[in-house]
């Protein structure tokens, strides 16, 4: 079989198909196999039970039934679902939206995907864009999105050692360099891979950045705020007509219905809403129609802050304390600074083996992690060995298993470094 570009653009290997296959094979082996390379978010029975019971209603409800499953919903996405969110978000935030302001899709991949390259890529006078990563390491799923070569431009953080085997990246604004040919900005925040949060400064620059130059600031907020509020410091939501902010349902517990939330302005989402007709038809409705009753009440903000945020941060600290006891003093090794999300960065200066070795060595032992390589897309520094000495690893599953993990992560650390 011959492909075309796309095809083989698409169907390469690449990081997240690596990450997939990995979850895929070891769900499917049912061997004792710690998961902790993912972001499957953890079980929270509170949440499980909540949604079942609307799920019920649903169920028992022959038009709503009926909505749920055999009704197209238009391009933009389930309209009550989509009204509901603006009226939380005016009266929370003052954002001043429409309904014109929000577009679901199928996750925020499909998202990312469309939005990429809706903005980036080749134009029509022949002019080549970009989308510019302030603030590398990044969210593996963006590195393989672009359908041209070259789409992203990343740039190396400043490293702050904060002590205690602690240290956080920030953006080097002296090195961001915006041209004509820069499409947009994109951060994730909190970020994927490192749950670092950019302060609310450093969002307030990027933002005066893409104002001046007339681009969009591209928010990833699928663990950020207003939910599911995977934050443990203070960062404040915003939106304006300058932002693409983009949401998900995923991380309050429903990975599996697949919906993404996009927040812009209102030219951004009738492009968008154009392309997921051509490429969906119609987003699914499950996720909208099950976390709807949830928006309409605000119950969907009380229950990120309540129940599902001091779930992952007690698991945050269970797995740093669990780490640093694992890992002693005996090699180096760092961990940035757990602001969010549900995952550690660690970093081992001057490993002896690369992080691609070491996951390996790992994955042969039954604990499944990512190898740091694959989140710089778009960096062009091959020479900083930065990028080959840190590993992600999820904490949010079972507290015993990943405390298994980390102790088995320590291990081989201290056996390269006592192989030389």
């Amino acid at each position: 079989m011959k492909l075309s570009s796309f095809g083989q653009k698409l169907g390469e290997d690449a990081g997240i198909n690596s990450l997939m296959d990995d979850l895929g094979e070891a769900m499917a082996s049912g061997g004792d196999v710690v998961m902790m390379g993912g972001g499957n978010p953890g079980h929270l029975p509170e949440v499980t039970d909540r949604l079942q019971a609307i799920m019920k209603e649903l169920v028992d409800d022959p038009e709503q039934f009926r909505r749920l499953t055999g009704v197209y919903d238009p391009p933009q996405g389930e309209k009550q679902f989509i009204a509901s969110l603006v009226e939380l978000l005016n009266r929370e935030y003052d954002w001043g939206l429409t309904t014109e302001n929000v577009g679901l899709t199928n996750g925020s991949q499909s998202a990312f995907f469309m939005l990429f390259n809706m903005l980036a890529g080749e134009h029509p006078d022949g002019s080549h864009k970009h989308i510019l990563l302030p603030l590398a390491p990044e969210y593996i799923g963006y590195g393989d999105a672009g359908l041209t070569p070259g789409l992203f431009h990343a740039v190396r953080p400043e490293i702050e050692e904060l002590g205690d085997n602690q240290f956080k990246y920030r953006v080097d604004f002296s090195q961001l360099e915006i041209t004509e040919d820069t499409a947009a900005i994109c951060v994730s925040r909190p970020t994927n891979p490192t749950g670092n949060v950019l302060t609310d400064g450093e969002m307030l620059g990027l933002e005066e950045l893409a104002r001046e130059h007339d681009i969009p600031l591209i928010v990833d907020g699928a663990y950020g705020t207003p939910f599911p509020d995977l934050m443990y410091t203070e960062a404040s939501p915003r939106w304006t007509p300058q932002h693409i902010l983009c949401l998900s349902l995923s991380k309050l517990g429903i990975p599996a219905a697949r919906t993404g939330i996009v927040i812009a302005d209102k030219p951004v989402i009738r492009a968008l809403s154009g392309v997921n007709a051509i490429m969906n038809l119609a987003t699914g409705s499950f996720g909208a129609m099950l976390a709807e009753p949830l928006v309409r009440s605000g119950e969907i903000i009380s229950m990120s802050r309540d129940l599902v945020q001091p779930v992952y941060q007690r698991k945050m600290e269970a797995a740093v304390a669990a780490f640093r006891e694992a890992m002693g003093d005996e090699c180096p090794w760092r961990v940035h600074k757990p602001e969010g999300a549900m995952f550690l960065w660690l970093w081992f200066p001057d490993l002896p083996i690369s992080s691609l070795e070491l996951y390996k060595r790992l994955k042969a032992r039954g604990v499944l992690v990512v190898s740091g390589h694959y989140f710089f897309p778009g960096l062009r520094d091959e020479g900083w060995r930065h990028q080959h000495e840190c590993l992600r690893v999820t904490y949010s599953q079972d507290e015993a298993d990943v405390a298994r993990g980390l102790q088995a992560i320590a291990e081989e650390v201290k056996r390269a470094w006592a192989q030389g």
